[in-house]
């Protein structure tokens, strides 16, 4: 397999393939191809693959989740994140299939898409010991937070890796007189997660736009998960070209980091 080696961005690119699995859905012919669209994006330079199983499969199915795995595994330089509500079906995956990293969000079953994190420390009793059995399957566990700096440490405290800033409301302000006050907000949720050694992802409405300013002003991005706005530009411009797009946001991003007291 022609595999591009895996890029020196310091924050990784994780594509989502849910949409690909949603327009696969709409018919029975297995087109577009799940697989298919995660290798290609991984041969572009992709850095790992998300996939956010629901109960109702409405996207990504059980069988979809279980062949990625299958695909990852010729992609050792790259990871596989799970995303979902471990008190539906996240964890029957997770132990099955034990990825890099399960990513935890607060989804009801008819939720029509990921729009709010954790609370602390209303749900530390019931995720610690699903945290706790994560770890101790190798699996790395990021939670789903909203900017608020003050969670930060209780994320930690649970027993949490990571977490992943939910970035809707900073796209939303994108190109209004509130944006800077939005990333402002993001910065220091990240500054305060990096203090207490959680590592920083981010996810929701990232695009080509207002990638590169995230991932300047806010410190210590690891990881961006991006699917609604990449599988729609690649509907024109195709995968490949478009992951080397986002990719290069994101290394016009990294080029020059601020210094954050």
């Amino acid at each position: 397999m022609n595999q591009t080696s895996r890029t020196s961005h310091a924050t990784a690119l994780s594509v989502n393939v849910n949409k690909v699995a949603l327009v696969r859905n709409t018919r029975h012919l297995g087109i577009p191809s799940v697989t298919r669209a995660a290798e290609l994006c991984l041969q572009a330079g992709a850095q790992g693959i998300t996939v956010h199983p629901r109960p109702d499969e409405r996207h990504i199915r059980s069988q979809d989740v279980f062949e990625l795995a299958t695909l990852m595994k010729a992609w050792p330089d790259r990871e596989y994140n799970i995303e979902g509500n471990p008190s539906q079906n996240l964890m029957d995956f997770i132990r099955k299939v034990r990825p890099h990293q399960a990513t935890f969000v607060p989804d009801s079953e008819d939720q029509f898409t990921s729009d709010h994190g954790w609370s602390f420390p209303q749900d530390a009793e019931r995720l610690a010991p699903l945290i706790a059995e994560c770890k101790a399957l190798g699996v790395r566990v990021s939670l789903f937070m909203d900017p608020v700096p003050e969670q930060m440490a209780a994320a930690e405290a649970v027993g949490a890796d990571r977490v992943e800033l939910y970035t809707e409301p900073y796209a939303a302000a994108w190109g209004t007189p509130q944006q800077d006050v939005e990333l402002k907000r993001y910065a220091a949720a990240a500054q305060a997660a990096l203090d207490v050694g959680l590592g920083v992802n981010a996810g929701h409405d990232l695009n080509r736009d207002n990638l590169a300013a995230f991932v300047r002003e806010v410190p210590g991005v690891l990881e961006v998960s991006i699917g609604h706005a990449l599988i729609a530009d690649a509907l024109e411009l195709g995968y490949a070209a478009t992951v080397v797009a986002y990719l290069g946001c994101i290394q016009l991003g990294c080029a020059v980091q601020p210094v954050h007291s």
